[in-house]
């Protein structure tokens, strides 16, 4: 079902660009077939590399061919986006010129556009959406590559321990080592990270993207990720996609703490808080034991002290019911990665970037500290987030 979709979104993408670059040019016969080969070429670039890469073939040619398939899906996507506003509004205009032309009873044939003009006017819009496309895909793929944007937030905690007061920490969620991020932004991240000299750090998931054996170097800076208390990891739905057990491994062998469904107690000076970690929401699709379970996570936590639960989808805040979590941490949505997708993601999450309050319990949701798919953030930066623990009276600031 879900390959079904993909291929009627794609389809529809492609083919709907495709139909509108060419309506005004006078293009026929074998011209006409080579251009549909190469938009259909196009479409299944993206597709048939991350199905080469399901089956294990993991290399720098199929690297390469998903830069050109995902950077393609990038641009036809916005060009999509114009192309609708653009139809939207010849056609309303469309509307209004026949509503005006019987109101007024005039002779259609001295409003009506003449016909070489209509076509000069398409293509002269055609070009400037392709060209307008291009530059917002450039500025897109520059805001992705560039360095996350540090987002500053603090947190209200009711009866906070003095010891706690002022905890700073650091979360990056949605990495997508893989295909296109390499040991390169990795190590930036590091840096980034580190730079803010943080007591704990928080990574809620997809770390990667593709196999411990092909990515196994370009994960090994995260191996210098320093806070004072630790590294604390949960698995995403991508590391299900990718072998979890065997990334599960490598976590801890980078030295980060795996929470898989258990808290660990953070004792400072005879004060306690605990550190929460649930599995992806679709874990038990592959690994039947990693079922999501905040219950079982929770279980054992102390009445009355501090809780900050890492969870990769926001929607696991559905399943929590009235456990006592002062803060829960998310990724997953990357915020909608560029617009005008982000009002789309907002109408599939009901948390999906920044804070939120529900009960007592405050969310933050991540924007994703790299990428998916596309190598475009436009209007939607990466993010690493750093979070300042305060004793006072709840609420979202």
């Amino acid at each position: 079902m879900f390959f079904i979709v993909v291929v009627f979104v794609l389809t529809l993408l492609y083919g709907y660009v495709g139909a509108r670059v060419v309506a005004p040019f006078d293009l026929s016969g074998l011209g006409l077939i080579i251009y549909w080969a190469i938009i259909v070429l196009l479409a299944i670039t993206p597709i048939a590399g991350m199905i080469f890469r399901s089956r294990g073939m993991e290399n720098l040619l199929i690297d390469i061919f998903l830069w050109l398939g995902f950077i393609g899906m990038g641009l036809f996507s916005l060009a999509f986006i114009a192309f609708i506003i653009r139809d939207l509004g010849w056609v309303t205009g469309t509307l209004s010129f026949k509503i005006l032309r019987s109101i007024t009873n005039s002779n259609p044939s001295s409003i009506q556009m003449d016909p070489g003009r209509r076509q000069f006017l398409l293509m002269s819009m055609n070009l400037g959406i392709v060209g307008v496309t291009s530059v917002l895909g450039g500025i897109g793929l520059f805001q992705a590559r560039r360095k996350a944007t540090i987002f500053s937030q603090n947190i209200n905690i009711q009866n906070l321990p003095p010891e706690f007061q002022g905890l700073k920490i650091a979360q990056i969620s949605d990495l997508h080592v893989g295909p296109t991020i390499k040991a390169d932004y990795a190590r930036t991240v590091v840096d980034q990270v580190n730079a803010l000299e943080p007591d704990l750090i928080f990574f809620t998931g997809d770390m990667v993207d593709g196999s411990v054996d092909r990515l196994a170097d370009d994960v090994e800076p995260l191996r210098g990720l320093k806070a004072k208390y630790g590294t604390y990891f949960v698995t995403g739905n991508h590391e299900y996609y990718s072998g979890a057990q065997q990334w599960v491994d490598k976590v801890g062998e980078l030295g980060m703490i795996h929470l898989e469904n258990e808290h660990r107690i953070l004792k400072l000076n005879g004060a306690s808080m605990a550190i929460v970690g649930v599995t992806d929401l679709m874990a038990h699709h592959t690994i039947k034991s990693h079922k999501s379970n905040p219950q079982k996570a929770m279980s054992g936590v102390p009445d009355g002290i501090p809780s900050i639960m890492l969870a990769h989808q926001p929607g696991t805040a559905d399943f929590i019911g009235d456990l006592s979590i002062d803060l829960m941490v998310c990724g997953h949505t990357h915020g909608g990665q560029f617009m005008p997708f982000n009002l789309a993601v907002a109408k599939a999450h009901r948390y999906y970037a920044g804070l939120y309050q529900q009960g007592k319990t405050q969310i933050y949701v991540n924007r994703g500290t790299g990428y998916w798919g596309p190598p475009l953030r436009l209007g939607i930066p990466s993010e690493i987030t750093l979070f300042k623990l305060q004793g006072v009276s709840g609420g979202v600031s």
